[in-house]
C-alpha cells in the first residue's frame, strides 16, 4: 500500500452560528475528499465561558468541530476562503498521511 500526502484540518466553532452550516455546505461543493462534524459535549468558548450540556440547559452554544482533508495543495486554497468565513484562531492543521 502506497502512502499519499495530505492535510488535516479542524476548524472550532459553536452550534447555531450561520458559519456553521456555511461551511459545510462550502466544503461539500468544493468536493474535499472527506470531512466530519462532531458536537461536543462542552467547550471553552472565545467569550471565556464554558458551554456544557446538561439536562436543565440545553445550550445552544455547544460545541461543534468540522474536521476534513485533502492533499496539501488543495487545502492550502481552501483555507483562504475559510479564513474570510470563521476567524483564523479558530482553525488548527496538520500534515498527515493515507494510504490508497
Amino acid at each position: 500500500m502506497s502512502q499519499q500526502a495530505i492535510t488535516m484540518v479542524r476548524v472550532y466553532l459553536a452550534e447555531g452560528r450561520d458559519d456553521v452550516g456555511r461551511l459545510l455546505e462550502w466544503l461539500e461543493q468544493q468536493e474535499v475528499r472527506g470531512f466530519s462534524v462532531f458536537r461536543g459535549v462542552a467547550g471553552l468558548g472565545s467569550d471565556g465561558h464554558v458551554h456544557k450540556a446538561s439536562l436543565l440547559d440545553l445550550s445552544s452554544r455547544l460545541p461543534v468541530v468540522i474536521e476534513f482533508f485533502d492533499s496539501p495543495e488543495k487545502i492550502a486554497n481552501l483555507l483562504n476562503h475559510i479564513e474570510q468565513l470563521v476567524k483564523p484562531d479558530n482553525i488548527v492543521q496538520w500534515p498527515a498521511s493515507t494510504g490508497i
